[in-house]
C-alpha cells in the first residue's frame, strides 16, 4: 500500500481511506460482524485512514471502530473524527454547534467511544453559522497542545474559511465530496487548499453508490439518506444510470469496473488527493482496493472523466435544506 502525506505538515496515510459511515447509518441498518471483518480486511491491505463521525448513529459508530481497532498498534492508524452536528433522541438533524466549549466537551466523549487516548486528525463537520471559524480552529488548537488531537482538518468549507482556518492553525486536510459526479471543488476551493498545503480527502467518489455499477434501489427504510437526496429521485435517477452505462464500457475496455475507474480517476487528480471509499461489505472492499496502482494514462483519464461528464449530472448531491447550509456550496 502506497503512503501519502495528508497535506505539508499532516501524517502519513494510506493512499486510500476508509469512509465508515454506511456501517452505522443512513444507508439503512448496518451488520456489525460484517463491518469489523471489513475494518479488519481494509488494515491487514495496509489501509491506514479510518474516517468517522460522532454523529454516525449517534455515537455507535465510533464504538464500532473502537472494537475494531482493540488490539491494533496505536501508530498503525490514523483516525479521523468529525464533530459538530446535533440530533435529537429520533434522529433528526438539529443544526451544528462548533463553540469552544463544545468542541472540548465532543471530543472527550469521542476518546471515550473510541478507547483512544487521542485523535489523530479533528474537524467540525460543517461550517457553524453561529460562530467565527477562528474561535471553533482554536480550540482544537487547545486540544493539540494538550496531546488530545494531533492534526486538525476542515469538512465542507469554501476557500475563504481554509484560509481564514490555515491563519490560525496548520490545515492539515479538507474533507469534501469530489468525484466524477461532484468536480466543483476544482474552480477555487481545490487551487486554494494546494496553495496552503492542506490536503483533500474525498468522499462520495461513487456518489453514494448511485455511480458504483452496482446501485440497486434499497428498501424503503427512512435511515436510507439517498430517498432525499435529489440524485437518486425518480426524475433524475434514470438519467443518471444512463451515464454510468455510458462509463461501463470506458471502464471494461481497460480492465477496471464502473467503481474502479471512478476511484481510479480520482486518485490520477493528484497525490494531495485521498479518496475515502465508504465500502460497508468485504466485496466492495476488494473491488475498491483493486483501483489501486492502475497506472492510468493521460489519455485514459481524460477518457474516463469524458464518459460521465460531472455538468450532465441531474439533481444536486444534498436536498435544498442542506445545500443551503454548506459553506462549499456558497459563491462570493
Amino acid at each position: 500500500m502506497q503512503r501519502v502525506r495528508l497535506g505539508s505538515s499532516g501524517p502519513l496515510v494510506s493512499r486510500i481511506g476508509l469512509g465508515c459511515m454506511g456501517m452505522s447509518d443512513m444507508y439503512g441498518p448496518g451488520d456489525r460482524g460484517e463491518s469489523l471483518a471489513t475494518i479488519a480486511a481494509a488494515l491487514d491491505a495496509g489501509v491506514t485512514l479510518l474516517d468517522t463521525g460522532d454523529f454516525y448513529g449517534m455515537g455507535h459508530n465510533e464504538q464500532l471502530l473502537g472494537e475494531a481497532l482493540h488490539g491494533v498498534r496505536r501508530d498503525q492508524v490514523c483516525v479521523s473524527v468529525k464533530f459538530g452536528a446535533q440530533r435529537d433522541p429520533a434522529g433528526n438533524w438539529l443544526g451544528f454547534d462548533t463553540r469552544p466549549s463544545a468542541v472540548k466537551t465532543a471530543c472527550a466523549y469521542s476518546l471515550r467511544r473510541l478507547g483512544l487516548d487521542h485523535i489523530d486528525i479533528y474537524r467540525p463537520s460543517r461550517l457553524d453559522p453561529q460562530v467565527p471559524i477562528e474561535e471553533t480552529i482554536g480550540a482544537i488548537a487547545d486540544l493539540v497542545r494538550a496531546g488530545y488531537v494531533r492534526h486538525i482538518g476542515l469538512s465542507e468549507v469554501g476557500a475563504d474559511t481554509v484560509r481564514r482556518a490555515a491563519a490560525v492553525h496548520p490545515i492539515v486536510d479538507l474533507q469534501i465530496e469530489y468525484g466524477l459526479a461532484t468536480r466543483s471543488i476544482e474552480a477555487e476551493i481545490l487551487p486554494t487548499c494546494r496553495a496552503l498545503g492542506t490536503g483533500i480527502t474525498a468522499y462520495g467518489v461513487l456518489a453514494r453508490g448511485l455511480i458504483s455499477g452496482n446501485w440497486r434501489a434499497p428498501a424503503p427504510d427512512a435511515r436510507d439518506m439517498r430517498r432525499f437526496i435529489p440524485r437518486f429521485a425518480a426524475e433524475n435517477l434514470t438519467a443518471n444510470l444512463a451515464l454510468v452505462d455510458q462509463l461501463r464500457p470506458v471502464a471494461e475496455v481497460r480492465g477496471l469496473t464502473v467503481a474502479q475507474a471512478a476511484i481510479a480517476w480520482v486518485l490520477a487528480q493528484g497525490e494531495d488527493i485521498v479518496p475515502l471509499v465508504g465500502a460497508r461489505r468485504l466485496d466492495r472492499l476488494s473491488e475498491a482496493l483493486g483501483a489501486l496502482n492502475r497506472g492510468l494514462s493521460a489519455e485514459d483519464v481524460a477518457a474516463i472523466g469524458a464518459a460521465l461528464p460531472a455538468e450532465a449530472v441531474a439533481g444536486t448531491r444534498y436536498a435544498a435544506a442542506q445545500m443551503a447550509t454548506l459553506d462549499s456550496e456558497k459563491r462570493r
